[in-house]
């Protein structure tokens, strides 16, 4: 008997996995700052490398994560309603990284490690400059929305590490149709009873 599952069905999961990362580790991170490091300058985030691997995975619906990450933050740090403005619509400024994806490929922005990193970390200073820029427009001083890129820098160095070891991981930093190709192929070499619609 095969087991049938669609592409839909599969990246809806996807999506609600990385959805579910997304807002469980921003909480997890805000709270353990708020309670533990209060006084620390510096925050760290992973919802830029989590957008990061996920525009790769699936291009356009990979925003869903940048978005979902941004309200987690605003949510567990009991934000204003115009932080929610800032940091939701600052996140969506990672679709830039839709342009490289496109013009390069995803099999050449994975064939090198530097690529993948760059990646990451453009992910990240997408996110920081949308959240500059809103924060701009609503009008906050210069110094704040630069505020945003000095108290963030971690999340960049983790950005470059996450997609460092996610290259190296099979199927995490592929188009994800290509995936279930790929899969699909092996498993009917060697006879597997997984198919895909």
């Amino acid at each position: 008997m095969r087991k049938q599952i669609s592409l839909r069905t599969y990246r809806r999961i996807d999506l609600c996995l990385f959805c579910t990362l997304a807002f469980l580790m921003e909480a997890l991170i805000v709270t353990a700052y708020s309670r533990w490091f209060p006084e620390l300058p510096y925050t760290v985030s992973i919802t830029g490398v989590l957008t990061a691997i996920t525009l790769f995975r699936w291009g356009l619906p990979g925003i869903l994560i940048a978005i979902v990450g941004g309200v987690s933050f605003c949510l567990f740090s009991f934000a204003q309603p115009l932080q929610y403005l800032i940091y939701v619509v600052g996140n969506i400024f990672a679709l830039v990284m839709l342009v490289p994806l496109r013009l390069l490929g995803w099999k050449k922005l994975r064939s090198q490690a530097i690529y993948c990193m760059a990646f990451g970390l453009g992910s990240v200073i997408c996110m920081q400059t949308g959240r500059a820029l809103i924060s701009l427009f609503v009008g906050y001083a210069p110094a704040i929305a630069l505020h945003f890129y000095l108290t963030d820098t971690l999340s960049g160095l983790f950005a470059i590490v996450i997609m460092w070891i996610a290259r190296r991981l099979d199927g995490v930093l592929e188009e994800q149709m290509h995936y279930v190709q790929r899969q699909h192929k092996e498993n009917e070499t060697v006879g597997g009873t997984e198919a895909w619609q």
